[in-house]
């Protein structure tokens, strides 16, 4: 009964673990691609890069060391708002 309680167990725990989705951008832009378009309106150290779905959120710092956000759309490459300073 022992050599079958473990395998069940075994069995039940990876049933029941979430399969791995990866996510297809399709034509978008990669992450580096929008950290390439953050950079070039100043920020120079990235704290933080997050996908929204249809564009890139890039928190950083410029050259002065004042915070940045910068959102980029994912298709276009465009810079769709900047944030500045706290």
């Amino acid at each position: 009964m022992r050599k079958l309680v473990l395998p069940a167990i075994v069995a039940i725990g990876l049933g029941s673990a979430a399969p791995a989705m990866a996510y297809d951008t399709g034509d978008q832009i990669s992450m580096q691609a929008a950290l390439d378009v953050a950079t070039d309106i100043g920020v120079m150290t990235v704290s933080h890069t997050q996908f929204l779905g249809d564009e890139w959120q890039i928190q950083g710092r410029d050259r002065a060391g004042r915070w940045m956000e910068v959102y980029v759309d994912a298709n276009t490459g465009e810079v769709r708002n900047v944030n500045r300073g706290w």
